[in-house]
């Protein structure tokens, strides 16, 4: 089965939307408590997936 590029695409602009929320939730936050802590180590590795994602998706 060939890879849907286009699916992939529409996926990583939504993994984007993703990222962007979380990090304005733990922003928002006021103290560095445990939970935003790991917020924003979570919005820390889906960025690094969204940039692995946007990679597969450029045209070669």
């Amino acid at each position: 089965m060939a890879i849907d590029y286009h699916l992939l695409s529409s996926l990583s602009a939504t993994l984007d939307d993703v990222v962007k929320r979380l990090g304005e939730v733990a922003r928002s936050a006021d103290d560095d408590n445990d939970p935003v802590i790991d917020l924003m180590e979570v919005e820390r590795q889906l960025t690094t997936a969204s940039r692995r994602l946007a990679k597969i998706t450029r045209p070669r």
